[in-house]
Formats: C-alpha cells, sequence, structure tokens
C-alpha cells in the first residue's frame, strides 16, 4: 500500500515542505525511448549537463539492485528509488518491471515514477499493483491549443499523431490516467515547464484542473531554451514566482527542485555519488530517438 502524502513530506525530497530535507534518492536510468516529441526536449547520453532527460547510460532493471546496494553503501539517506527517465518509463515494461524487483528486495524505500502520461490511464492499475508511492505527470497544458505549441506529436498504438489532434490524446490520458491513479490512493505530484509566450498565462487553468484530477502538489519548472524552444527566454526569478503564486491558490506549489539527472544519486543539492556508480560514464552527445 502507498504511504500518504503527509508521509512523504519527511521521505521524499520533492515533497518536503518549506527548507529541502537530507533525504537522498536514487534516480535508475532504466527508460531509454519516449514516445512524444516535446519541443523543448532533447534527451541526451553524457556525463556533464545537469538536467533532466540526461543519463550516462541506460541499464536494464537486473542491473538496478546491483545499483541500489551500492548506491546505499556510498549513501545510506537514499530512502527514494525514482525513474525518471532519460525516456519515458511507460513506453517500455522495464520501468514497472524494476519497480516489481524493488518492491520484492527493498521493499522500505520510497517508489516514485515520473512519466508524460500518454499511456498513464491504459497503465494505472498495472502501476497500481507495483505499489508505487508516488507518481509524477508532466503536464504541461490542459488546453489542446496551448499543447500543441509545446508537443509536436505523439506515437500512440503504432500510430503517429500531430498538432491539436495529438494534444487532445495526450492530455485526455494523462487527466485520466491521474484520476484512477490517485483514487488507488498514490501521491501525485504534476510538473509543468513554465514556457513565457506559451503557456506561462495557462498555470492557473492547469493548477486547477490538475487538483480536480488529484493531483497533491504542483511543481513549476523553468523552460531550458533548447531544440525547438532554443530560442524563447528561459522564465527570470519573479516570472517563476508569479507563475507560482497562481498556482498556490488550488495546489500545494513545490519550491525546490533541482532539475535532477536521469540518473542522479545522492542528496538533491548537495552530495551526488552518480560518478562513483556510473563508472562507464561517457561524454559523447548521441540523442534517443523517439521510437
Amino acid at each position: 500500500m502507498a504511504i500518504s502524502y503527509e508521509e512523504l513530506t519527511d521521505k521524499h525530497p520533492c515533497y518536503a515542505r518549506g527548507k529541502r530535507n537530507q533525504t537522498g534518492r536514487i534516480h535508475l536510468p532504466i527508460s531509454p525511448t519516449c514516445n512524444i516529441e516535446c519541443r523543448f526536449c532533447d534527451r541526451r547520453i553524457n556525463d556533464y549537463e545537469q538536467r533532466p532527460g540526461v543519463a550516462s547510460t541506460v541499464i536494464k532493471p537486473e542491473e538496478a539492485i546491483d545499483v541500489i546496494e551500492k548506491s546505499l553503501e556510498l549513501c545510506p539517506e537514499i530512502k527514494v528509488a525514482g525513474i525518471a527517465g532519460p525516456g519515458d518509463t511507460l513506453a517500455s515494461d522495464y520501468a514497472l518491471q524494476t519497480f516489481r524487483l524493488i518492491k520484492d528486495q527493498f521493499p522500505d524505500l520510497v517508489k516514485c515514477m515520473s512519466t508524460n502520461g500518454l499511456l498513464l490511464a491504459e497503465k494505472a492499475q498495472e502501476i497500481i499493483d507495483t505499489d508505487i508511492d508516488s507518481l509524477t505527470v508532466t503536464v504541461n497544458a490542459v488546453d489542446p491549443e496551448i499543447e500543441a505549441k509545446l508537443n509536436r506529436g505523439i506515437l500512440w498504438h503504432g500510430k503517429h499523431y500531430t498538432g491539436i489532434e495529438a494534444a487532445e490524446i495526450l492530455i485526455k490520458n494523462q487527466l485520466e490516467g491521474i484520476r484512477k491513479v490517485s483514487s488507488a490512493g498514490i501521491t501525485i505530484k504534476v510538473n509543468t515547464v513554465l514556457v513565457v509566450g506559451i503557456n506561462d498565462q495557462h498555470i492557473e487553468e492547469i493548477a486547477k484542473t490538475v487538483k480536480e484530477a488529484g493531483a497533491s502538489i504542483y511543481n513549476i519548472i523553468p523552460l531550458i531554451p533548447q531544440h525547438e524552444l532554443k530560442d524563447y527566454p528561459a522564465p527570470t526569478c519573479a516570472q517563476i514566482d508569479g507563475a507560482r503564486v497562481k498556482a498556490q491558490k488550488y495546489i500545494d506549489v513545490f519550491r525546490h527542485c533541482q532539475r535532477c539527472r536521469a540518473d542522479a544519486i545522492g542528496i538533491p543539492g548537495e552530495k551526488d555519488y552518480g560518478d562513483q556508480i556510473w563508472v562507464s560514464r561517457i561524454s559523447h552527445k548521441d540523442t534517443f530517438s523517439h521510437g
């Protein structure tokens, strides 16, 4: 059974209220592919960029147990095992396979997963059955016209959809999935990438909608200008704070996100043990496919 939202505020650094706590986490880079085409996303294999969507390597589910054991030796403060990429966790079966292994071998670890939500509605029961404690869903818009400006297309059940049609499918599946998973008592966090000029005036509606669907906490992430949105400005501190003030009318707002890599190990914002675990780190710039 998933632990409560209140328990997560003590055990999970992404749910801590006020000053970030000293709880550690490990992100397992299990998921190699993605099924949506965000215009700001540039997934990479390297050892130098400090942002989501980047990992030094991609491991297999059966390798994850050994990685967790070694990481706990280095950092006993680790209380959370998360999977946040570098692709989408539901675009392959690897993440759910890994959580089943963790459930069996590390039952005391908090299990946390992130997804874009395209397959969330149809895989909700599988997620619930793995006893995941928290789920993060990236919802960048609840208006298809705005979503289409942030996401070029989706690959859904073997067909490629683009534009408004793709956005409608994605938003419907995200909200339906949030409703299903939250109704099972699993805490939902929603991430939104804030893009000034596209969704910055839409934040209040997103916050209200995801809260009504069952989300408990909201994280507004400033755009890193890259890929198709490389010419858009990064939001200023004032713009980020203004968006958070609007959102908190409806939902708890998380304010100390470190924009962690998909293979981060340790205490966010402090010591990272990735270099000691991912000994085969490489520095080329191969990217991932959207397949």
